[in-house]
């Protein structure tokens, strides 16, 4: 084996390593690129890295991100969930596993409009999860409902994986956005059927609201309520999706509608203050400087091991794997769902897709297809033990009669239904393909 290819194993190898002994992700990729690119090249590959940085920050597209997170820590701050919950668990009557259909469909609202897996999990923790304890629901069954509905914002767009994705494979993000849709909206739609069967299969798991207090609230006042604190974030979701998919504005001109429109959701609230922008700007600048300091030291790493032979050792060590184009797919989302074990999205997406993505182009394999595919996974990566960050955050926030092994416990059906919807959007690539088809891209 060549000296190079060497160190591009070698490259790899010392990334897991760091990682697994704790060094933070952006400094184990810099590390590693710059200290096995170093011994294959000396200093003369790194002469390419700052026109790489540039081209990178400088992309358009990418102001979207920092917009959209505003987005998402306004209304997350403007509390919208807690009436939300409230009026669905009302809205669902008599049926057991109301409260349950509450949780999958306000986590998938807060996740289209906040995008942020952190934020609804802990909201969802700390509003619902005592409710739903005291109300006799399972211990297991409620922390998987919250966990996994608190992903879905991974998924349903607008979200930060998608844009990632569309800069890493070169496509449109109204396109990605239109291909994760009607995904997003499958698993929410399986989340919700699963809450059902468990309401008919074990009542006593998921027993549904007293009559005495649902006639607590009269049922004219109930609507008007619905309407109060449902319309806006559904609308201001339909407004900034509308808007990219139809084509009437560009990812980065619809997020700062969105960033606006925040703004006049939490000012229509009531919860719009001084305090509340300057902490939602300092959180928006955090969260953005982290993930553009991973995006700019993961091109130290992508440079050294493709600089090292690392795409062409990937290829040829695929041509050992059978099943041609669906078994090279197959084989990457593995991978990526095994890797969601131990990391996050952002370093999988940009370790491993650019690694398949001249597989994938030589094999002709949809992009657009593949891009809902790796975002469907990805997703699993928050709620897969033992380092799943779902499991960590609700851990935060839950009461102390709920145990580790509770919630560990609980997601495990939820993993197993979102690899269901995966294998449905691979068996049937038209769930992804065809909005985009449709709207013409």
């Amino acid at each position: 084996m060549p000296y190079n290819e060497i160190l591009a194993i070698a490259c790899i190898a010392s990334f897991f390593v760091m990682l697994f002994i704790g060094v933070p992700v952006a400094l184990t990729l810099a590390i590693s690129g710059f200290f096995f690119g170093w011994l294959g090249f000396g200093t003369s590959l790194f002469g390419l890295l700052p026109a790489r940085i540039y081209g990178v920050t400088a992309n358009y597209t990418l102001i979207a991100i920092p917009l959209f997170v505003f987005m998402g820590v306004m209304l997350e701050k403007s509390r919208l969930a807690d009436e939300l919950m409230e009026v669905i668990g009302h809205l669902s009557g008599g049926l057991r596993g109301g409260m349950g259909l509450g949780i999958v469909l306000v986590g998938m609202l807060m996740g289209a409009t906040t995008g942020i897996v952190g934020a609804t999990i802990v909201t969802l923790g700390l509003l619902t999860l005592p409710t739903l304890l005291r109300r006799g629901y399972d211990k297991s069954l409620s922390c998987g409902a919250i966990c996994a509905s608190g992903t879905l914002g991974q998924l349903i767009p607008p979200s930060t994986i998608l844009i990632l994705l569309a800069d890493i494979l070169g496509e449109s993000v109204g396109t990605l956005f239109a291909a994760a849709l009607m995904p997003g909206l499958l698993l929410t739609v399986i989340f919700c059927i699963y809450m059902i069967v468990v309401g008919i299969i074990s009542p006593e798991k998921v027993p549904a609201i007293p009559l005495e207090e649902r006639r607590a609230m009269p049922r004219r006042e109930l609507w008007m309520k619905a309407l109060k604190v449902g319309l806006p974030p559904v609308g201001l979701v339909l407004v900034v999706l509308g808007s990219i998919i139809g084509g009437i504005a560009a990812p980065t001109e619809a997020a700062s509608m969105g960033a606006l429109g925040s703004i006049l959701v939490a000012s229509i609230a009531g919860r719009f203050t001084w305090k509340t922008l300057v902490d939602t700007v300092q959180s928006t600048a955090r969260i953005t400087a982290m993930m553009f300091f991973v995006l700019i030291c993961s091109q130290v790493f992508a440079l050294a091991f493709r600089g090292l032979g690392g795409e062409r050792l990937v290829h040829d060590a695929f041509a050992f794997v059978p099943g041609g184009t669906d078994g090279i797919l197959i084989f990457m989302l593995l991978i990526i769902f095994v890797l969601g074990f131990f990391i996050e999205w952002i370093e999988i997406s940009y370790i491993v897709v650019p690694m398949f993505l001249p597989l994938m182009q030589a094999a002709g394999v949809d992009l657009v297809w593949a891009a809902a595919l790796i975002a469907t996974v990805l997703q699993t990566s928050f709620l897969t033990p033992p380092f799943g960050w779902a499991l960590f955050y609700l851990r935060g926030v839950a009461p102390p009669e709920v145990a580790t092994a509770d919630i560990y416990r609980g997601v495990i059906p939820f993993i197993v239904l979102q690899l269901a919807a995966v294998a449905l959007v691979f068996t049937f690539p038209a769930v992804a393909t065809w909005l985009p088809k449709a709207i013409g891209w």
